[in-house]
């Protein structure tokens, strides 16, 4: 898998929370240890921060003292330092901070072995072509250009992702009403790119107006499964970027895809609709 600063981070997090409970310590108690090995600057509330994934950059030392403090074994210690390593590189979403803010689903995509996209409204990120996606960030209400552009850029280069030597399979589920909301101009080459990324690994199925009031008429979200680590949820709206990743949630989310995939359309019956709306 393609290298993923946050999910490395996310998944360090869990580690370090993981081995802090192995070994029976409380935060407070590791405080403790460290203020007795000469470290002043670690509180309670800095590990509960660390083990919430609610800190920026992770520190090499700061790491290497807690893993003392678990008598983490060597294996372990080497694995979760170079975890350390990668959680403090930077991805090119970086550098578009000004309008995509931490990019937290940008930067998780590249370490999923497979993502899974409902949606509801809209054609997804990975599958709109440029000047949908210009249509539907000035639809959002951004007016100045510039800042236009630089989402535009962003979201092209996003997809790269799924032609990508090490790509993520990537199932997207796409209400109908999303496909009439395609502005009529840009219709047929948006649905055209549709249908001719279809692939083995990357699958579109159409969820029909017939389907009702399906599971997820509420909202769309996105689950990622990674290789060796808990899976998550994504979900966006106007305002707040959420993740959910508890047992709990992940297994909710994964019956409402279960329900939504059950009532979509096969890949040729979607295949036939999309081939439809372009004549």
């Amino acid at each position: 898998m393609a290298l993923s600063p946050p999910r490395s981070k996310r998944t360090l997090s869990r580690r370090l929370r993981e081995r802090r409970e192995a070994v029976e310590l409380t935060a407070d108690q590791v405080v403790a240890r460290a203020r007795e090995m000469g470290e002043r600057t670690i509180s309670a509330s800095t590990i509960t921060r660390m083990e919430r994934d609610e800190w920026l950059r992770p520190k090499i030392e700061m790491v290497e003292l807690l893993l003392t403090i678990y008598d983490s074994p060597p294996a372990e210690r080497a694995e979760l330092i170079q975890l350390t390593r990668e959680a403090r590189q930077r991805g090119w979403w970086n550098a578009y901070s000004d309008v995509v803010g931490k990019g937290l689903l940008t930067g998780l995509e590249p370490g999923a072995s497979r993502i899974r996209e409902v949606s509801v409204a809209l054609i997804p990120g990975l599958l709109q072509i440029e000047a949908y996606a210009r249509a539907v960030i000035v639809g959002g209400g951004i007016t100045r250009a510039e800042e236009i552009d630089r989402r535009v850029e962003v979201r092209m280069l996003r997809q790269r992702l799924l032609s990508s030597g090490d790509a993520p399979q990537y199932w997207a589920i796409i209400d109908e009403a999303a496909l009439r909301k395609i502005p009529a101009e840009l219709r047929k080459n948006q649905v055209r790119h549709l249908l001719e990324v279809q692939r083995p690994n990357l699958r579109v199925q159409v969820l029909p107006d017939s389907a009702g009031l399906h599971a997820a008429a509420s909202a769309g979200f996105t689950l990622l499964d990674f290789p060796d680590d808990t899976g998550l949820v994504y979900v966006e709206n106007a305002r707040n970027q959420d993740i959910y990743d508890s047992a709990e949630d992940l297994t909710a989310f994964d019956l409402v895809y279960q329900y939504v995939s059950a009532a979509a359309l096969s890949i040729p019956e979607s295949t036939a609709v999309l081939e439809n709306l372009l004549t």
